[in-house]
Order: structure tokens, then C-alpha cells, then sequence
């Protein structure tokens, strides 16, 4: 049902509405109403009460899908704090209206925890982020390592039920899990893949949606931190549905990656599921998204169509490689630190000169200034092509 008027402050919906929906609800022998619009707990109440069902907003409807995705303790984390975040403000209510006699829905399935009180969740909220601190500094450390290994960083992005995952296990050759529901991924997956004998991390990360809540982005901050330090975002856009369709989730991409502070990151555009469009179909669609999809190439993850053109694609965005040659003595650390070098860089065959050995080898720039320290401390020589 759709109604365009002014809301209203007890039903959300006007009055005649309210009965159509009860009509409806006896009708259809609905379990549940749920509002694309965020209704205040006296809404929820009064409408509950007008048609006997349990009624729910858009927030914790995406709230309950997650919270059936959820796999990891930082995912279920997130989750939880989202939940006491958006309780928080609407506690002291909901305790007050339970007061007055049983909502519908409100004590079903465990969705309200209508006794706990306002005190109470902000206690909860304190544990909650305490673990999730935790969580998060494991994280950093993690993407600190990975800095200092010197690979660059692909991150997935894109609106859920994209092909995200699939894409990730074509080019990753894994087998995260993948199905046709909502947010299947909620926690990050990270591999190394080969790109023209260059090791390049790829990440698979959370999906996007419409108007996705703030107290989701900020619960998920750290999830989504991963495409705020990606070097290139592979944004995946499902290209066999309709051009409304795709312009809309594009510009809702956009737009997440603007609110998650990942703007200035260099952005290529798979489009997904080829294989359900015809030639002349995908020609329309690319000329029409020209403007709006930044370097795009047509794909099918399912059926690993183009998947060489798309490494091509963002491997030419990738921070370039800088060449340096070294000369180090012979010790006891210097077959260790060769080995080290040729598990993280592109190391041309070593040449024996005198009491040493020299080598070039090609990395990203932080990376070669690393080498450099290494270098100095083993008494050798560094220079930069």
C-alpha cells in the first residue's frame, strides 16, 4: 500500500488507510505488516493494535535478515549493537506502552526485549563496543601486515545479491558461500590472486542498499573500513536488470561509497550476468551507463566470461610497480631475506658478484622503501631505477 500525505503523528498512514490495512491484513491472513517508513514504537503500537499483527519498520527488517546471515562473532557483534542503538532512544516508550497491555508482536519471536530499561542497554552498548574494539584493533593489525608485505588491495563492492561472492570465488578460486537471498556476506573475506605474476589481495565485503540505516553504517564501520583502504573498488552491478533498475543501485553505490569516506579510490565496474542478456541488450545498457559506471566491463562470474579483461581492467588502475636493484654481502641473514623478498615482490634471477649477490626486483613503492631499511641494515646497496 502507498499513500503520499503528511505523516501521521499516531498511525504513520492516515485513519481510512489504517482501516483498508486491517481489511487487508484479515484478508490475506497476514502474520505481519512491515513499513518501508520508520515508525516510532506509539505507531508500531497503535497499528498493531487497529490489526492484531505484529508490525515492523524497514530498519529491523533489515536488522532480522542480517541477524539470519550473521556468521562471525564480529558480524553478530554488529548486529547487536546496531539493535540496542536503534532500542536506545525508543526504550523508555516501548516500556511505557507494554504498561498499558500486550502489543501484538512484541514479545513474538524475541524481536522486543520490551523489559530491558533504558540504563540497561546503554550498559550493553558500552560491552558490546568494548568487544567490538577488540575485534577492530585485530583488524588494523591485520591490514597493517598486509601493508607491509607490499600487495596492493582490491575491494568488492556493490549493491547485495550483485554476484559479489560469486565474482570473489571466480577470481579467488574459493567457495565462500553464494545464494540468490540478501546480504549473504556480512563479515570480510580476503585472498591473494595472481595478476600477471603480481600477488593482489582481493576482498569480498558487505553489499549495499537503499538508504541503508545509519546505525547500520556506523555498526559496521570496521567491515566497511576495508573498502576505504582498498587501493581500487570493484564495483560488481547485476546488468541483466532493468536500466532503472541498474541506475538506481549504481547511484546508491555512489552514494555509500561517498558516506563511507572512500571517495578519490579509483572505481571499475563489472557488469554481472552477461548470460542472461542478449548482444544487442548489453550494448544499450553499456551505452546508456557510460556516464554513470566508471571503466565498465561486461562479465559473468557464473560462467568466468571476461574474466581476463576485467583483471586487465583493474590491474591498469593498480598503484604502478617501482624497479630497484640491491647488492648485499654474503651472511647468515641473507639467504632469509632473499627468500622473504621473492615471496612479496617480482624478483629477477640473482647474480654472484665477489663476497655478494645483487638482484633487482619490482614492488609497490612502500614496499621498496621497506627493502631499502633491510638492505642498509645488511650492509649492502639500494638503488632505484
Amino acid at each position: 500500500m502507498e499513500q503520499i500525505r503528511v505523516p501521521d503523528p499516531n498511525y504513520q498512514i492516515g485513519r481510512g488507510k489504517v482501516e483498508e490495512l486491517a481489511e487487508l491484513v484479515s484478508e490475506k491472513q497476514a502474520q505481519r505488516v512491515i513499513f518501508d517508513n520508520e515508525l516510532k514504537p506509539q505507531q508500531a503500537y497503535n497499528l498493531a493494535k487497529a490489526t492484531g499483527v505484529q508490525i515492523i519498520d524497514r530498519f529491523q527488517l533489515i536488522l532480522e535478515i542480517f541477524t539470519h546471515r550473521a556468521a562471525t562473532t564480529e558480524a553478530k557483534l554488529q548486529i547487536q549493537l546496531a539493535n540496542l542503538r536503534y532500542e536506545l532512544p525508543r526504550a523508555k516508550e516501548k516500556v511505557k506502552l507494554t504498561k498499558k497491555g500486550e502489543q501484538p508482536g512484541f514479545r513474538g519471536l524475541g524481536a522486543y526485549e520490551v523489559d530491558i530499561y533504558y540504563e540497561t542497554i546503554k550498559r550493553q552498548i558500552h560491552r558490546i563496543q568494548k568487544k567490538l574494539k577488540t575485534v577492530r584493533k585485530k583488524r588494523s593489525l591485520h591490514r597493517k601486515r598486509r601493508l607491509e608485505l607490499g600487495f596492493s588491495l582490491v575491494a568488492l563492492a556493490g549493491y547485495t545479491n550483485a554476484g559479489k561472492s560469486s565474482l570473489f570465488n571466480a577470481l579467488a578460486k574459493e567457495t565462500v558461500p553464494v545464494d540468490s537471498g540478501l546480504f549473504t556476506t556480512l563479515s570480510t573475506t580476503t585472498r591473494a590472486i595472481e595478476l600477471s605474476g603480481r600477488k593482489v589481495l582481493l576482498t569480498d565485503t558487505v553489499g549495499f542498499i537503499d538508504n541503508l540505516p545509519l546505525t547500520l553504517i556506523e555498526a559496521f564501520h570496521s567491515t566497511l573500513e576495508e573498502t576505504i583502504f582498498s587501493d581500487i573498488i570493484l564495483l560488481v552491478v547485476d546488468a541483466s536488470e532493468s536500466l532503472d533498475e541498474i541506475e538506481r543501485k549504481l547511484l546508491c553505490c555512489r552514494d555509500t561509497i561517498q558516506t563511507i569516506g572512500a571517495t578519490g579510490i579509483g572505481i571499475v565496474t563489472a557488469l554481472n550476468k552477461i548470460d542472461l542478456l542478449s548482444e544487442s541488450a548489453l550494448q544499450l545498457k553499456l551505452d546508456a551507463l557510460k556516464d554513470l559506471a566508471p571503466h565498465p566491463v561486461p562479465i559473468s562470474a557464473l560462467h568466468h566470461t571476461n574474466l581476463p579483461q576485467l583483471k586487465h581492467a583493474f590491474f591498469s588502475y593498480l598503484k604502478e610497480y617501482v624497479q630497484a636493484s640491491l647488492w648485499i654481502p654474503w651472511k647468515t641473514e641473507s639467504m632469509p631475506f632473499i627468500s622473504w623478498l621473492h615471496d612479496r615482490a617480482e624478483v629477477q634471477p640473482l647474480k654472484y658478484e665477489g663476497d655478494g649477490v645483487s638482484l633487482t626486483f619490482k614492488s609497490l613503492p612502500r614496499f621498496a622503501e621497506k627493502v631499502r631499511h633491510r638492505v642498509a641494515q645488511l650492509g649492502g646497496t639500494f638503488q632505484r631505477a
